[in-house]
């Protein structure tokens, strides 16, 4: 499934998330912990990869579109544990 959000919307839900959860979305998905953080916003292709983000330049940092939500609804889904 595909979504578009705003770049500062994606940094959000990344910054809430509680301690290790980078680790666990990665662990979940089998993917490695770079390629999770790259997902929102870094930049290290070194360790990890690039996984169908797309960034538009625009307003809030720009638009993301993301062809794949399966990180982004786990991190939702641990900010709903956290409440």
């Amino acid at each position: 499934m595909t979504k578009t959000i705003t770049f500062n919307e994606l940094r959000k839900v990344k910054d809430s998330l509680p301690s290790g959860s980078m680790t666990r979305i990665a662990e979940e998905l089998g993917l490695e912990k770079e390629t999770v953080r790259n997902y929102f916003g870094g930049h290290n292709f070194r360790e990890g990869s690039s996984i169908g983000v797309h960034i538009e330049p625009g307003p809030d940092g720009g638009l993301v579109m993301l062809d794949d939500t399966q990180i982004l609804d786990i991190a939702y889904r641990i900010l709903e544990e956290k409440n």
